[in-house]
């Protein structure tokens, strides 16, 4: 994609690979400056996965952070089953997002079966919502949508005025999706369903043009119709762990999603179902 950015030359996977299975679980991380907590999250989706009994491997988008965030990631690379991607250049959330998502693509032996989570590095979401994910997904579903909780302890002022707001004056956005919340980024994503949105729709043009919640919003629009089932489970955001000052503008994340008002998000028919 366009932007000016340079790819970092080396995507390095963990010399230390879990057992070989069949199907393989991707954690797919957007990092920008997340030091304070992107060691301590990935040693917890570690165990998480570690209990859960199934094959993963986790990708860090390095979104050319300044902190010591590089050198965190370097440090678990060699005792994880981590691959660490990353530009010299700040891209965003929304395009790092699908950086993730095409190396999935190229990487996964088993579109059918192999799935890919998105999950942020601020530990504002919490690695044990992914087994809820999976399993819904091992059940037939193509995509699991998290539900953010926001009657949950310290949501910023910000979020809750915005996800109220949005209900109205955008409703366009809500009317018609498939989850009851398209603005949650933390997704479970059965590789097929991006393999197909690839091939059908885009190659190498961009899956995302929005940022933040726009970009969750618009990325699920653009797989929807290639996923037969898609299932939605609840899940707690907990904004008081987050180790840094909150990057979430709400004049800006509104005005993103007003562009998304007029466009033809969602099928008019859905034939799955929530």
């Amino acid at each position: 994609m366009a932007g000016g950015s340079r790819e970092n030359p080396l995507s390095r996977p963990c010399l230390v690979a879990p057992s070989i299975r069949k199907n393989v679980i991707y954690i797919c991380i957007p990092a920008h400056d997340e030091g304070p907590t992107i060691g301590v999250l990935l040693w917890k989706v570690r165990n998480t996965l570690g209990e859960f009994s199934r094959d993963y491997r986790i990708l860090v988008y390095d979104d050319a952070s300044t902190d010591d965030t590089p050198v965190v990631l370097e440090r678990y690379r060699r005792v994880l089953p981590l691959t660490v991607l990353g530009s010299r250049e700040q891209i965003g959330y929304g395009r790092s997002v699908e950086k993730l998502l095409r190396h999935v693509v190229e990487t996964a032996s088993y579109p059918k079966r192999d799935c890919a989570v998105v999950l942020q590095g601020d530990f504002t979401e919490h690695p044990d919502d992914i087994v809820g994910l999976v399993k819904i997904l091992e059940g037939g579903a193509d995509i699991v949508a998290g539900v953010a909780d926001m009657k949950g302890r310290r949501v910023p002022f910000g979020v809750k005025i915005v996800r109220n707001l949005s209900r109205w004056p955008l409703s366009t956005v809500f009317r018609g999706a498939p989850v009851s919340d398209p603005l949650s980024g933390l997704r479970a994503y059965r590789v097929i369903v991006l393999k197909k949105a690839l091939r059908d729709g885009f190659g190498d043009r961009p899956l995302v043009r929005a940022e933040g919640w726009a970009a969750n919003v618009e990325l699920l629009s653009r797989l929807v119709p290639h996923a037969r089932r898609i299932a939605e489970i609840p899940l707690e955001v907990r904004h008081d762990l987050r180790q840094r000052g909150s990057r979430f503008r709400p004049i800006s994340t509104l005005m993103a999603l007003m562009k998304l008002r007029g466009s033809e998000l969602w099928p008019t028919s859905n034939p799955q179902g929530v």
